[in-house]
């Protein structure tokens, strides 16, 4: 059944798997899935030529409420950051600390077996005020 956490979590797992194939095939390494700290997550750490990527995986069937990339509100965009913060400062990290980073958004979209794949790079930029 579609409601059910189990079909949320293998749906949700498939799409960070094409959202990986994907960056991938853009050259990215992939660094981490899942990273955790504390109650943050950080769905894909991929580096590309360009620098470092903190990337938010969102998957859904069809477009049948907003497109995915529109559940990254700011205080899912805050906590992203502030887990990238601690990521950057943690013994992985550090080698990556004076590299552009950035904050993009992968959205993968299922229609029956067959799904669309959108990244939308620097989704977000935060801003300190």
């Amino acid at each position: 059944m579609e409601g059910d956490s189990n079909y949320r979590r293998r749906l949700g797992k498939q799409g960070e798997d094409i959202a990986c194939a994907f960056l991938e095939g853009l050259g990215h390494q992939i660094l981490e899935r899942n990273w955790r700290s504390g109650h943050l997550e950080i769905d894909i750490i991929s580096i590309g030529t360009d620098g470092i990527h903190f990337v938010e995986v969102k998957t859904r069937r069809l477009n049948i409420q907003a497109p995915p990339q529109d559940n990254v509100d700011r205080a899912k965009q805050a906590n992203i950051v502030k887990a990238a913060g601690r990521y950057l400062k943690s013994g992985k990290g550090t080698p990556y600390g004076c590299m552009e980073v950035m904050f993009d958004v992968v959205a993968v979209t299922f229609e029956g077996q067959e799904h669309k794949t959108e990244w939308f790079p620097q989704a977000y930029i935060p801003l300190y005020i």
